[in-house]
């Protein structure tokens, strides 16, 4: 009888973590942050460590971006209600900034990679990006800029701590940089081990760190 009821437990723990690692598998990756934090960075990161993308390649590579942006031309529209498209992304990965997270609706399972950099960077890279389209500035100072994006950044993580089917790890890009074995083994512990850690660390190219401060 103690052998049937023991028997009868780990039948019961094998079936929950076989469950378990499908959940993982079909949850859905998004790599977000600020824009220009390092989302371009991670998403060639994930591919080379053999993750599956959901990209489209509309918006093509330049001299802010030369190994691509990695995005999928719908998800800007995920606050007018098109997430349709979500059920294409299960078990792969997909870049959301950050403004967009409080759209994804809650019927699907989602591993965020939360990507964060020195923000004199991110608003470096952002004034060096418009220029390069010869766009004018927003006319908003660094200071208030900065200032903006610390209570943006500290409601979206108030929020995505009450979400329930939502798991976060959080990178340092200026980190990720120096040394990114830390990083790519607790990502790949955080997606159930399925990546090439070494790979991922092969395609870092510290010549595109252009911004630096």
């Amino acid at each position: 009888m103690r052998n049937g009821k023991k028997n009868g437990q780990l039948f019961k723990r094998l079936l929950k973590t076989g469950y378990s690692k499908f959940m993982n598998q079909q949850a859905i990756t998004i790599v977000s942050g600020l824009p220009r934090s390092g989302t371009s960075l991670m998403m060639k990161m994930l591919d080379a460590g053999g993750l599956p993308l959901l990209t489209d390649h509309i918006r093509e590579p330049n001299s802010d971006n030369p190994r691509g942006y990695y995005e999928f031309e719908r998800v800007r529209k995920l606050d007018k209600g098109d997430h349709e498209w979500l059920k294409e992304a299960h078990g792969k990965a997909v870049k959301i900034i950050s403004e967009l997270l409080k759209y994804l609706p809650p019927g699907y399972t989602y591993k965020i990679i939360f990507m964060h950099r020195k923000l004199e960077e991110i608003l470096a890279s952002h004034q060096i990006m418009l220029n390069n389209r010869g766009m004018p500035d927003d006319g908003i100072s660094e200071e208030e800029m900065k200032r903006l994006f610390i209570i943006h950044l500290n409601k979206i993580k108030a929020w995505l701590g009450t979400q329930p089917n939502i798991s976060v790890i959080d990178v340092d890009y200026n980190q990720l940089l120096i040394d990114p074995q830390p990083y790519t083994q607790e990502i790949n512990r955080f997606l159930d081990n399925r990546l090439s850690v070494e790979n991922m660390s092969n395609v870092i190219d510290h010549n595109l760190y252009r911004n630096r401060r």
